[in-house]
């Protein structure tokens, strides 16, 4: 086992004296831990620690892995220049854990930085591990818009890698927890409580697959920066039992700051995280509706799959011989507590079956809509599936043709398009179904417009 150990570290800039100054006796009970884990660090002599930070290079669909052969940083921006840091980077290692990600259909890799300097999310650990072990190689991967699942397979490839180049690795999840308790200036809220109090449990506990029933509204409503940095360090010891300790827990500024520490010990088949997962028994299964429409069953399959496996669902032999031997356009949209969730479609078919169109789409719905957050494991539970199998579009020469409740539009003006399906809640009219299509393509109010109509077939 590579990952010899692993650590969760908050990050708060006046922890370290020369930001501090004075003011981090407030929080005594974080700088003991901080001192007590820099003493676990510097006993294991390990090669490389891998951080992961919030405040990286932070992109919605990658992780990004800082580049080149080292990196510098410093706590000017907290009015403290003097405190300086300087680190080499284990190429290496960080070239495996991207090859791993390959492997795992994770997107991960070097492009994209933003920054070079090390941020604060590294830097306020690093201090105090310095003091104790100083002679380390380091990795700095940043947090992501992509799902808890796959933080926590990054998690998995990162140990995969340092497996494969023989480190002894220490991974340091960087992050606080809710920003929103008692005193914080973002505002207090019961959640930010009832957040920590979960959160504390299962860092003192050791069990890590319990992160997969922190519901997402809880999380957000309690504005942690720290949930995905601990999705990756649960990655990391999948497959292991393991033995925790909750060192300090403590919030008189209105954040939550955890400091805990996780050995693993042996392997242990029942810690397989998304094993579990990919059955249901983290994700509320027995709660969910099982559509019998086998277009809404395949749908939901399709995104369940995705976010359980991290691989797309191949297309199932039983199914109807109309999804397997048809094509056409199919639009899945997601919705949540009556709520649009996500929507992709294809106007005209791009695949060879629409079984293939919905599988396609219904991941695209769910992790690719940019008007949404990717969905999380969690929501699965609350989501309700619609798919709408289109008819051939046919060119019209009048808005008279159109009817609301029965076709769809598809406006044109050069190479803009925009489309509108039939029967949606709160359009009513045909000038509204075409204003919101020429909205939706870019097409300026009075430009001229060529009209297209279709039919559909709706599963709901």
């Amino acid at each position: 086992m590579s990952i010899i150990k692993a650590f969760l570290f908050p990050h708060p800039p006046l922890a370290v004296p020369t930001v501090g100054r004075g003011e981090e006796r407030t929080i005594s009970a974080t700088l003991q831990a901080y001192e007590i884990a820099a003493d676990k660090i510097a006993q294991l002599a390990v090669d490389t620690l891998v951080f992961i930070t919030p405040h990286g290079s932070v992109y919605q669909d990658y992780f990004h892995i800082s580049p080149g052969n080292g990196a510098e940083g410093d706590l000017a921006r907290f009015g403290a220049a003097s405190t300086r840091f300087a680190k080499e980077y284990d190429v290496e290692l960080a070239q495996s854990i991207i090859a791993e990600c390959a492997r795992a259909s994770l997107p991960a890799g070097f492009e994209g930085e933003q920054d070079p300097t090390l941020d604060h999310g590294v830097t306020v650990p690093m201090y105090f591990i310095d003091q104790s072990f100083a002679d380390y190689r380091m990795i700095r991967i940043a947090q992501s818009g992509l799902s808890p699942a796959d933080h926590y397979r990054l998690g998995q490839c990162i140990a995969a890698a340092a497996q494969a180049v023989g480190r002894k690795v220490v991974l340091a999840a960087s992050g606080d927890l809710s920003h929103k308790l008692p005193g914080s200036h973002y505002g207090t809220v019961p959640q930010g409580r009832e957040l920590d109090r979960a959160l504390t449990g299962i860092l003192a506990s050791g069990d890590l697959c319990e992160l997969f029933t922190i519901d997402e509204r809880l999380r957000a409503e309690g504005a942690e920066c720290g949930f995905n940095s601990i999705m990756v360090l649960a990655g990391t010891l999948d497959g292991y039992a393991i033995d925790s300790e909750l060192l300090s827990y403590e919030g008189p500024f209105g954040v939550g700051y955890a400091v805990a520490s996780f050995t693993p010990t042996r392997p242990d088949a029942s810690r397989k995280c998304l094993t579990d997962l990919e059955k249901g028994c983290l994700m509320g299964e027995t709660d969910r509706p099982r559509y019998e429409d086998p277009y809404q069953a395949l749908a939901q399959q399709s995104l369940e799959h995705r976010l359980a496996t991290g691989h797309r669902l191949a297309v199932p032999d039983d199914l109807d011989p109309e999804l397997l031997e048809k094509q056409a356009g199919v639009f899945v949209s997601l919705h949540k507590h009556g709520e649009l969730r996500g929507c992709i479609g294809t106007i005209a078919p791009t695949t060879d079956s629409i079984a293939h169109e919905i599988i396609q789409n219904a991941v695209s719905a769910g992790l690719s809509d940019t008007r949404f957050a990717p969905v999380a494991p969690s929501e699965l539970a609350d989501l309700d599936y619609k798919v709408d199998i289109l008819s051939q579009p046919e060119p019209i020469s009048s808005p008279d043709q159109l009817d609301v409740k029965r076709f769809g539009v598809i406006v044109s003006s050069g190479p803009r398009r925009g489309l509108l399906l039939p029967n949606l809640e709160g359009v009513d009219t045909v000038d509204q179904q075409i204003a919101i299509a020429r909205q939706k393509a870019g097409i300026a109010p009075g430009t001229p417009l060529s009209l297209e109509r279709f039919e559909v077939i709706r599963h709901e």
